[in-house]
């Protein structure tokens, strides 16, 4: 059987130039190499999302042996295409035949390979954005520290707890467990609260500062039964165990004094039953769409049969799901002068997080983002990142393409992606080069602005505490901490890990803060791993290269080729020895061997789950 042969590599410029996602009318170069002897014609075949198929014929080049190429023009609307290649040929035998060269069978972009039936074809994709939409370099170059509100610190003389709620009960001590009191529906009977409060971040703003964080991201802080608050019972007020709108205030104006900057969670996808907009349990009087079909809350709801049943958030009937098409909330939320996001911007936030972005139609998130814009004063800027779990780039939600991330909506998005790539590849799921495609793919895939906006996790309220999932190896830690820092994105400290905080899924992770007891090794880490990339001209601006040598893991952030910055990760259990022949660069190139070359001698070992970092600047430095 004839062994067609046939190279395409979608990272590099050899084969599709530009790299990575293009802007609406540009024009994208593919080249593709086929050894075959008689090959009758190459095509390209194109789909813009949710159209049909086009196909271009391919041109013989002329600077490159058996390469056929072609320029393709965007035009029209932001979105995807998905393209592949179909390539006509005669055998030994003079018969005609039809192969395809899609992505490898990993998913990943980068190198394909041939397939012989055209449902077997994965299709590579190229993104299309409307415009470049850059953060702001405040948020950019900053280190964001994540507060879970009634877990990190209660700010009040002898520990009081402000405004106990009815029905729920406090902890005896900050080393309790987070425990639930479910009745026999399995919903929650009693709710759990610490005590932490707003005056506890202001006390503490001083040990933030010493830690390098730039940008605090607070769990919601509006009225709510939970201890969570991701039932919101009122926009318009602070729950009151955290405290009033004049120590939000304070608390704005003593970040503000130390170069700290406030984003608040925006929770706009569901309310809470107990709310004064449902108020199924008669918290806020007789009115609320619950009990009054005539309230103007009403049509903020979905009633299949009123009023017990109703849309809500995955069926949790505490978390009723609001009409985001409706104008009336369109206005309470992000429209009218006196709007929720209006409200607390005037106040001098940074920004929002979006929680649950896949719920929010992009109209909407964009009608927030318009907002949130108006805000914007001395060229400072304003934010707005979303909870998405996925690769946002393509991210499909209740059978519609989301297109967040292609200018005028989102700035970035949580890079989970980052965070599963960082724990497979430190407990050796996952191969070095898997990781390396893995995160070439995010790259190529999303806008550079908004790769460079994403906000960076290694744990999150909704995730197992990192350091419980590395089993409790303080060394891994170390590696995931440093990976944190070094990669691509907006690092994100959870609170707590820099302490040594353990815990399993919610609510063991919502732990308290464990002051007067952190793990002072740990703590070292991220302090020396913040002051490094805060340092680093690189890691904050530099580009990314990643790349794999046999067992380990690299990469490099640089500027330019005069000033880069190079990490090289050993994830394993054996000291291994830098083998510079057996680097694997995913774009084809000779770049990344070069500049490795010029730090790394051969034979260079890397200790057992350690790394090395090196900068070439005017001299040359290793931070260990």
């Amino acid at each position: 059987m004839d062994q067609p042969s046939v190279y395409f590599n979608s990272w590099s410029e050899k084969y599709r130039r530009p790299f990575g996602s293009i802007r609406i009318g540009a024009s994208v170069w593919f080249t593709v190499r086929v050894n075959l002897q008689q090959v009758i014609k190459v095509t390209l075949v194109i789909q813009k999302d949710g159209e049909a198929f086009q196909e271009f014929q391919m041109t013989p080049g002329t600077s490159c042996a058996r390469c056929y190429k072609l320029e393709f023009r965007t035009d029209g609307e932001s979105g995807l295409y998905f393209y592949h290649f179909k390539i006509e040929y005669k055998d030994q035998d003079g018969q005609n035949k039809i192969i395809y060269y899609g992505k490898a069978g990993d998913g990943f972009g980068g190198q394909g390979e041939v397939v012989y039936d055209m449902p077997a074809v994965r299709q590579y994709q190229l993104t299309c954005y409307d415009h470049p939409d850059p953060a702001p370099d405040w948020y950019l170059h900053g280190v964001v520290y994540h507060i879970f509100v009634d877990r990190f610190k209660n700010g009040n003389r002898h520990g009081t707890v402000l405004n106990p709620k009815k029905n729920s009960f406090i902890y005896a001590t900050e080393s309790d467990t987070p425990y639930y009191i479910r009745d026999k529906n399995e919903e929650i009977a009693r709710w759990d609260f610490f005590g932490g409060n707003l005056q506890g971040i202001i006390v503490k703003l001083p040990y933030l500062h010493r830690l390098g964080v730039t940008v605090l991201y607070l769990s919601p802080i509006f009225e709510a039964r939970s201890n969570h608050k991701y039932d919101t019972a009122d926009y318009r007020r602070i729950d009151p165990m955290f405290g009033e709108i004049k120590t939000f205030q304070k608390l704005i104006a003593k970040a503000g004094r130390l170069g700290i900057h406030i984003i608040l969670d925006g929770v706009f996808n569901h309310v809470g039953a107990d709310s004064r907009y449902f108020n199924r349990f008669k918290t806020y009087g007789d009115g609320g769409a619950y009990h009054d079909p005539h309230s103007p809350y009403f049509n903020w709801f979905t009633f299949r049969h009123y009023p017990d049943d109703y849309d809500c958030w995955w069926n949790v009937r505490d978390l009723p799901t609001v009409n985001k098409d409706n104008p009336m909330y369109q206005d309470f939320i992000y429209r009218s002068p006196n709007s929720i996001i209006h409200m607390w911007m005037d106040m001098g936030i940074g920004g929002w997080r979006l929680d649950v972005a896949d719920e929010l139609p992009d109209e909407f998130i964009r009608g927030i983002r318009s907002a949130v814009d108006q805000h914007n004063k001395k060229n400072e800027g304003k934010v707005v990142i979303g909870e998405v779990w996925e690769d946002a780039s393509n991210k499909v939600a209740y059978g519609k393409r989301r297109h967040y991330l292609e200018g005028g909506i989102l700035h970035g998005v949580m890079n989970y992606p980052f965070r599963s790539l960082i724990i497979n590849l430190l407990l050796e799921r996952t191969p070095a080069i898997e990781a390396v495609r893995a995160s070439l793919t995010l790259k190529s895939n999303y806008p550079p602005e908004a790769f460079r906006a994403n906000l960076n996790n290694i744990g999150t309220h909704d995730t197992e505490r990192i350091l419980t999932v590395l089993n409790g190896d303080e060394q891994k830690m170390r590696l995931a901490i440093w990976l944190l820092m070094t990669l691509p994105g907006v690092p994100c400290i959870y609170y707590g890990d820099e302490a040594g905080l353990t815990g399993g899924k919610d609510p063991d992770n919502r732990r308290f803060f464990p002051w007067g007891r952190e793990n002072k090794t740990i703590e070292a880490s991220f302090r020396a791993a913040v002051q490094a990339r805060r340092s680093n001209r690189d890691l904050v601006d530099g580009d990314y290269l990643p790349f794999s040598a046999g067992r380990l893991f690299g990469f490099i952030r640089y500027c330019s080729e005069d000033s880069f910055t190079i990490i090289i990760v050993n994830p394993t259990p054996d000291q291994v020895a830098i083998d510079l022949k057996a680097i694997t660069d995913p774009t084809g190139e000779e770049q990344i061997s070069k500049m490795v070359g010029e730090l790394f001698a051969e034979g260079t070992e890397i200790a057992p789950v350690d790394f090395i970092l090196k900068i070439k600047e005017k001299d040359q430095l290793t931070y260990r």
